[in-house]
């Protein structure tokens, strides 16, 4: 229950929060202008440009200039070219293709049922895919989706499914990634995933581990991939 001693403007920022985790407001979308707001909550414009823009700092809103302001959707496909070097033959950026090996349910074991905040032997769906450029591999993911949140994509041909899945599971599943934290290690790679992408037994490789939450803060998608060292790369602006 929201403290009726909070500031004004904090009250009609927790009412602006309970919108877009309603869906009321989907990430990318434009909300009501400021003045427009104000008159329907009966405050003051400063008041309610203060609310606002508790949750553009907190990362729940950008502001647009000459546009206005918008749930905030993050961009995923940049993050492929933070760790790996994806380019085609002439040096353009590119995104991977995408192969999918296995699709099915299994129960959640103990890594993923903590990374997902589910219980031991909850059914995910588990997909294995490999990236490829130009026709050869480059990357392994392993990803590991609730099924409660995701069964429409068991409906799904596996040979349907996009290079880009967060897309996919907006349209197919309502469910919007709008968050994730990401955590790198090296690791030898075993005999499997060698074989898968074309490198020896042993060979370094970045394991790249992805926890993906919804608007709300709910863990709805863990997957790890693996690439050659080789092409690893690290971007970053420093602003």
């Amino acid at each position: 229950m929201t403290d009726a001693r909070l500031p004004r403007y904090y009250l009609i920022r927790d009412e602006l929060h309970k919108r877009i985790l309603n869906g009321e407001w989907k990430p990318g979308e434009l909300i009501d202008a400021e003045s427009a707001l104000a008159d329907r909550y009966g405050v003051a414009l400063g008041t309610m440009r203060k609310a606002i823009a508790q949750l553009v700092s907190e990362g729940f809103l950008e502001r647009r200039h000459g546009v206005g302001t918008f749930v905030r959707r993050a961009n995923f496909e940049s993050s492929l070219f933070r760790f790996f070097r994806f380019t085609s033959a002439s040096g353009e950026r590119v995104v991977p293709e995408s192969q999918i090996l296995d699709l099915r349910v299994v129960p959640a074991n103990e890594e993923c049922a903590r990374h997902l905040e589910l219980s031991t032997g909850d059914e995910l769906i588990a997909i294995k895919r490999l990236r490829l450029l130009e026709h050869k591999p480059v990357q392994f993911e392993e990803i590991y989706l609730p099924k409660t949140l995701f069964e429409p994509l068991l409906e799904t041909p596996a040979e349907s499914l996009p290079a880009l899945l967060y897309p996919w599971y907006e349209e197919c599943c309502d469910q919007v990634v709008a968050s994730a934290h990401e955590e790198l290690s090296v690791e030898k790679v075993s005999v499997e995933h060698a074989h898968l992408l074309g490198i020896e037994t042993g060979d370094p490789v970045i394991l790249i581990e992805r926890l993906a939450h919804d608007i709300a803060g709910r863990p709805i998608e863990w997957r790890r991939s693996r690439g050659a060292a080789e092409r690893f790369r690290y971007h970053i602006d420093i602003r």
